[in-house]
C-alpha cells in the first residue's frame, strides 16, 4: 500500500475539545447519495474524534515514525518541550522520516512533522511552523477539513451511520480519507487566522513569536530555490501571500516588544 502523501493541517486535521456520543458504521451498504450526504454531514463531535483517531493511527503505521531515541525526536521533543496542549487538548509529537516538506497536526491533538521539514529549518523556524498548524486545532479549522473529507470518502463507499458505536473504516477507505485531505486545503482566511492563533500560541507558551517570521522567512526562500519550491509549494499553496504573511507578523512583533532571536 502506498503511503500517505502530505497532509497540510490540519487538521490541521488540528482538531479543537469533542464531545460525546456516538454511531455505528456500516461500511457494506451502499446508500443513496442524498442520504449518505446527510448522514456523514450530521455526524457528532465524538464520531469525527473516533474517526480522527482512527486515521492518525492509520498514518502512523503507514509511515516511519523516528524512536524515542532518534536525533529528530531528541531535536523535537527540547523544542516543544513545556508545549503541552491547545485549548486544553493534550498534544503529542512525532516524527515522520521523509525526505518531504511538512507538518500537521489532529483533532486528537497529534502533531505529526516531516523530518524533511527539520532538515531545511531551524529549531526556531520548524516551531514557528507549529504554531500556524496548531492554529488549526483551536481554530477547529481542521475538524471542519476532516468531516469534509470524511463526507466525501463516505460518497465513495456508501459509508453511514446507524446508531451503536463506531465501527472501523477499512485501509482502503483510510487511504483514500488521506487523499481525500491531501487534495482539500484551508481558505486564505482560515490561514491568515491560524497565523495569528499561532503567535498567541507562542506568547501563552512563552516563546518568542517572531518565530512566525523567521519560519515565514525560511519558507519564501524555499519558494524561489529550485528543488525545493515544490514541496513548499504544496505545504503552503493556499496560504496569503508569504512577503505579506512576513510583514504582518513582523510588524504585530515589533508592536509587542519582540525582537529577532
Amino acid at each position: 500500500m502506498k503511503k500517505i502523501k502530505s497532509l497540510i493541517i490540519l487538521a490541521a486535521v488540528s482538531l479543537s475539545a469533542l464531545v460525546t456520543s456516538c454511531g455505528t458504521l456500516n461500511t457494506e451498504a451502499l446508500l443513496a447519495g442524498g442520504s449518505q450526504a446527510l448522514q456523514a454531514a450530521t455526524l457528532t463531535d465524538a464520531q469525527v474524534q473516533e474517526y480522527v483517531k482512527e486515521y492518525i493511527q492509520y498514518t502512523d503505521k503507514e509511515n516511519v515514525v523516528c524512536s524515542d531515541n532518534d536525533p529528530y525526536t531528541k531535536r523535537l521533543k527540547k523544542l516543544t518541550a513545556g508545549i503541552t496542549n491547545v485549548d486544553g487538548i493534550p498534544l503529542n509529537f512525532k516524527v515522520y522520516k521523509t525526505n518531504q516538506v511538512n507538518a500537521f497536526a489532529c483533532a486528537d491533538g497529534s502533531v505529526r512533522v516531516y523530518s524533511g521539514l527539520m532538515d531545511l529549518m531551524s529549531d526556531d523556524e520548524v516551531l514557528g511552523v507549529l504554531g500556524h498548524e496548531i492554529g488549526h486545532v483551536g481554530l477547529k479549522h481542521t475538524r471542519k477539513q476532516f468531516q469534509q473529507a470524511l463526507l466525501t470518502t463516505a460518497l465513495r463507499y456508501g459509508i453511514y451511520s446507524m446508531g451503536g458505536t463506531v465501527g472501523a473504516l477499512s485501509a482502503s477507505q483510510l487511504g483514500a480519507l488521506g487523499q481525500n485531505l491531501a487534495s482539500s486545503s484551508y481558505s486564505r482566511k482560515q490561514e491568515s487566522e491560524a497565523d495569528d492563533y499561532g503567535y498567541d500560541f507562542l506568547v501563552k507558551n512563552n516563546k518568542n513569536p517572531y518565530l512566525m517570521v523567521m519560519a515565514f522567512e525560511k519558507l519564501q526562500s524555499m519558494e524561489s530555490q529550485s528543488g525545493t519550491s515544490n514541496a513548499a509549494k504544496s505545504l503552503f499553496s493556499s496560504h496569503p501571500d508569504t512577503a505579506k504573511r512576513i510583514a504582518a507578523m513582523k510588524a504585530r512583533a515589533e508592536k509587542d516588544g519582540y525582537t529577532r532571536p
